[in-house]
């Protein structure tokens, strides 16, 4: 990856788009610790503070949202929403364009209908950071520290409805921006933009998950809060640590793996000329749709802890019910399993039609060895697309699981979430390696004239 990174730096033209990103990303950063306005600094670091207690998981929702902001969530910053809003406004447009048959033709219109398709998520993505801004405001405002103190200035009469309209405003606005942001990095820099941001904010907190560890290692030497030793805990470290090189090399296997399925093209004669006769083969990738299945997944499940935010609900049977919804509940674990599940085969349905690839085959004069063109051949890829899907999908959830396990098992719910944080870090790594190896191939590539 270095090499790579090296390679591409020597090249003026993606030296810039890597100096752009970069820039981006600064910009990013700076408005991830820009406040919002209106809002008494002093207590909501004291409300916000993590607990002392490293087994303490706190709320999934705000460390969900923390972990993709790199931070700037409990801070109450310019782009505390993060890119969450724009995940689950393309959940929701990805969805729709398969339900709804007019979105279903507008994304097969081409290049035009994409940008169509492109609009409606901004706009849909705008509407969700208003209904997320506003959910924040609200747990903001009913959220008082440890003494009785408010962490919004402006609590009652008219001062408060301006200064809640004002707050919700300016964290609706950091969403479009940061939207903004990603799509210029795909514009002017090295592409991939939102899952750059992405990338940058949960890097922003690795700091945060290595002094986790190293509290939890002064756990074991009696160092820590509890303030006897426990054993036990240098071995919970060197698990963690073992588990998090165990979660690298499986999604580097995983994103090269592929299904090839052998494909016989027949001898045509054109004039003087015979064409075709080769064998080739059709690539499906085990791992089609990443990371996403998991972003998604875990943005679903963050959405009953978004709705607690406007009802601050703490008891009775709704309290049980979202307290249920956090990372280190074995209820959330088995959810989170599914949905892996559903959205990795959803990906792989909105990505391959295995009639339309009988068709292009049968037309190319191109057969699977020993199955019938048309209806068996679409029958066929269908088959193996279940399969080959299912295995990623039990791949993809195994990666995503194992950590939660880990953190429900050991009580160590805080690094529940660093296994998460991960698996999208190595697999936007790994993917933005892919887009500059593409890009210094097209740089480098010698034709007839050359």
């Amino acid at each position: 990856m270095f090499k790579i990174m090296k390679n591409a730096w020597s090249i003026p033209d993606l030296r810039r788009k890597l100096l752009f990103t970069l820039l981006i990303i600064i910009v990013f950063r700076i408005g991830s610790v820009i406040p919002v306005p209106f809002l008494d600094s002093n207590v909501l670091a004291q409300v916000m503070a993590p607990a002392t207690d490293v087994t303490d998981a706190g709320s999934n929702m705000i460390a969900y949202l923390n972990t993709l902001s790199g931070g700037a969530f409990s801070n109450a910053t310019l782009f505390a929403m993060g890119i969450t809003p724009y995940i689950n406004s393309s959940i929701i447009i990805q969805l729709l364009c398969v339900a709804i048959p007019a979105l279903e033709r507008l994304s097969k219109e081409g290049e035009a209908g994409r940008r169509k398709i492109g609009t409606i998520t901004r706009y849909t993505t705008v509407a969700l950071g208003l209904i997320q801004g506003t959910a924040y405001f609200f747990y903001l405002k009913n959220t008082t520290s440890s003494d009785g103190a408010h962490i919004t200035i402006y609590n009652e009469g008219f001062s408060m409805v301006f200064a809640g309209i004002v707050i919700v405003l300016v964290f609706t606005a950091g969403t479009a921006l940061m939207m903004w942001l990603g799509e210029q990095i795909n514009k002017n820099g090295i592409g991939n933009g939102i899952s750059i941001l992405l990338f940058a904010g949960i890097v922003a907190r690795f700091p945060a998950t290595i002094n986790d560890l190293i509290s939890i290692w002064k756990l074991g030497s009696g160092d820590g809060t509890t303030g006897s030793a426990q054993p036990r805990y240098f071995a919970f470290v060197i698990i963690w640590v073992v588990m998090f090189l165990a979660i690298i090399w499986l999604i580097t296997f995983m994103q090269d793996s592929e299904r090839r399925i052998p494909i016989q093209y027949a001898k045509r004669v054109v004039g003087r000329k015979m064409y075709g006769g080769q064998s080739s083969h059709l690539p499906i990738k085990v791992a089609l749709g990443g990371v996403l299945p998991i972003i998604f997944a875990s943005s679903i499940l963050s959405i009953p802890s978004t709705i607690n935010l406007f009802l601050n609900i703490k008891d009775g049977f709704w309290g049980a019910f979202f307290a249920a919804f956090n990372s280190t509940n074995w209820l959330y674990i088995v959810l989170y399993f599914i949905l892996i599940l559903m959205f990795a085969y959803f990906y792989t349905t909105i990505q391959y039609n295995p009639v339309e690839m009988a068709n292009n085959l049968k037309s190319n004069n191109g057969t699977v060895p020993g199955i019938r063109p048309g209806a068996p051949t679409a029958a066929y890829i269908k088959n193996i697309l279940s399969r080959v899907t299912l295995i990623g999908a039990l791949f993809l959830s195994i990666i995503a699981l194992v950590p939660l396990i880990f953190g429900a098992a050991t009580g160590l719910g805080r690094l529940s979430m660093g296994g998460t944080s991960i698996i999208i870090v190595v697999g936007v790594a790994l993917e933005t390696v892919k887009q500059l190896e593409s890009q210094m191939m097209m740089r480098h590539y010698r034709g007839f004239l050359d």
